[in-house]
């Protein structure tokens, strides 16, 4: 089992002084990853059974975790989840190459569609096409990323003659497909390296789990991917127990991806690095 932390672009960790110390704190608590957040806006009012507060502070998930990359060197720095519709193909592909580079090839592109209908009609994002976008916008990426001479014709991006470099250090970044819905799933073993659901308990992981294996029975998933690994942010803010673990694990979880609670300070968010690494045994 890989273990994650999520929400290092949210709360007291949208603060410069904290997010370093925070990644530094993971890294040499042994976490393998760290994880970010994706609203350009927020709704005000909240949306019905969506209550983030409109004042949440929540950083670029790109910038939050360039600056990241410049406080560690080994932990893997991943989107959790990005809403791709909402940005432009090959900008995004642009930042995604740049951030592998300085960082040395430690990005995870984890994707979604989003749910905000609010927000993605602030930008000018088609809300009923959202998935169709972005499917579009992985082939386009996918194509700028590796094509000697990269070219695309889509039904939403098309481009010719051009040339974006540098490359992404890794061949290819990994995709990580967020969403709980049969296109999600089908998005998830046809283009992803892996599956990420978010606030999931066992028996809701172990539903989706499923759900991913039978979307695996009517779509082809290209060798190339490999086995699809399952990512999984728990409920709540508990530091998982070993009983806890092995029910993920046993239900086909990869890593855990957990969170600080949001009033933690950045003394207590460093504390909480470094205890649960002890905790979970990791390696330091």
């Amino acid at each position: 089992m890989k273990f994650g932390l999520h929400s290092v672009n949210l709360h007291t960790c949208a603060h410069p002084d904290a997010a370093a110390r925070l990644g530094r704190a993971a890294e040499d608590a042994g976490f393998e990853s760290l994880w970010v957040a994706d609203h350009v806006v927020l709704p005000d009012p909240p949306v019905p059974g969506r209550p983030m507060p409109p004042d949440m502070r929540l950083l670029d998930p790109l910038i939050a975790l360039t600056f990241l990359a410049a406080h560690t060197s080994r932990v893997k720095l991943a989107t959790g989840v990005i809403i791709l519709p909402q940005r432009q193909a090959l900008v995004i592909a642009k930042q995604l190459a740049s951030l592998d580079v300085l960082s040395n090839g430690r990005v995870i592109f984890g994707i979604g569609v989003g749910w905000c209908e609010p927000e993605m009609r602030s930008v000018g994002a088609p809300f009923a096409e959202r998935g169709r976008v972005a499917d579009d916008y992985l082939a386009a990426m996918r194509a700028v990323w590796t094509q000697p001479r990269p070219s695309y014709k889509g039904p939403y991006v098309a481009f010719e003659g051009v040339q974006a470099m540098p490359r992404p250090v890794q061949n290819p970044i990994p995709i990580v497909v967020g969403g709980r819905t049969p296109p999600a799933y089908r998005r998830a073993i046809t283009q992803g390296q892996g599956w990420y659901g978010f606030g999931l308990d066992v028996p809701e992981t172990t539903k989706s789990v499923a759900a991913l294996r039978g979307a695996e029975k009517t779509s082809r998933r290209p060798a190339a991917l490999g086995r699809l690994q399952i990512s999984i942010t728990p409920p709540g803010f508990d530091v998982p127990d070993k009983a806890m673990v092995d029910a993920y694990a046993a239900a086909g979880v990869d890593r855990l991806i957990l969170r600080p609670r949001p009033e933690m300070d950045v003394g207590a968010l460093e504390r909480f690095a470094a205890e649960t690494g002890r905790a979970l045994g990791l390696q330091g």
